[in-house]
């Protein structure tokens, strides 16, 4: 049995994972974010007894604690390096949790390429070569090579929504202008169909928006479904944009499998269908590619099974 800590901003969601890998019990708390970190991990130590305790095992049971904290993370030091949604530099998260829990081995990872390992131990079918993207409020990515999670020099590898897109384009929370992230996020795509409600009062998103009381990553979609002429605009500029992204990512990786997460993904083959068209057509070597492209399946569970399986990678 392993533990998986999915470290968020708002919340901390811990479950335990066996062999298969599946998750067989959860619980989570509020983050509140602006305690000291020592009392944020005192309640990951609880919660980790918690679920041992719901799945029917000991402590003395569990194989490895992994943790998925937003950020730069120094894997190997057990480091938070700089966490912006925590308020944290410089945290020793692993140092800390190993005063509960001083005989189990213990890891963080970046909670995007944890997320990507474990949608890799679920989906990726032995592949050598992996890559999952994660369309949300940002566009989260990582990369699986042999095995490995590809972290980069610095542990910031697999940051692909930040490849650039459009140059002088819109602005990115990173910094830059112009990035994927910015055009195929899930706040990207709010924005554009903000924009066009604005531009057609008249049309069923707009209804669809109003009767909501707010603007979501579904009013676009649900209004293409249901016929809005409008509507279909939005969602075929959205699906170029991220299919656009997606190309360059196999071009750069050629990877064996591709899959795309986040909560836009849940609108399956209506996504994810245009993006294969997409890619057969600009892909570089499209007549001889061979990467599986394919929704991912694990969801709010990818971030706990890949941190529980990367605590003893």
């Amino acid at each position: 049995m392993y533990i998986g800590i999915d470290l968020g901003g708002t919340n901390i969601a811990v479950g335990l994972v066996d062999d298969t890998p599946k998750v067989i019990a959860q619980a989570s708390r509020p983050t509140l974010s602006t305690r000291p970190y020592e009392e944020i991990v005192k309640d990951m130590a609880e919660l980790c007894e918690e679920v041992a305790i719901k799945g029917g095992c000991s402590m003395a049971e569990i194989q490895g604690i992994g943790i998925g904290s937003p950020g730069s993370v120094d894997s190997k030091a057990g480091v938070i390096l700089y966490a912006n949604n925590l308020g944290w530099s410089n945290i020793p998260l692993v140092e800390e949790l190993k005063k509960y829990f001083p005989a189990i081995p213990i890891a963080v990872e970046n909670d995007a390429n944890a997320a990507a390992y474990g949608e890799y131990a679920v989906n990726g079918n032995g592949a050598e070569s992996f890559v999952a993207i994660t369309l949300g409020t940002g566009i989260g990515g990582g990369v699986v090579l042999n095995n490995q999670i590809l972290r980069g020099c610095n542990g910031a590898g697999g940051e692909l929504g930040h490849i650039s897109m459009v140059f002088d384009g819109e602005p990115c929370t990173c910094g830059k202008v112009g990035c994927w992230e910015a055009y195929a996020s899930v706040t990207a795509l709010i924005r554009q169909t903000k924009a066009a409600i604005e531009a057609n009062p008249d049309s069923l998103m707009a209804t669809k928006a109003a009767e909501e009381g707010k603007v979501s990553g579904r009013t676009a979609f649900e209004a293409a479904k249901a016929g809005d002429a409008a509507a279909q605009k939005v969602v075929d500029a959205y699906l170029t944009y991220a299919a656009e992204g997606i190309v360059s990512i196999i071009n750069i990786f050629q990877p064996e499998v591709l899959v795309i997460g986040g909560g836009i993904s849940r609108e399956g083959d209506y996504l994810l269908n245009p993006i294969k068209e997409y890619a057969k057509k600009y892909v570089y070597g499209a007549a001889f590619c061979r990467t599986e492209l394919k929704i991912a399946s694990l969801f709010n569970d990818a971030g706990i099974i890949g941190a529980a399986l990367a605590s003893v990678q």
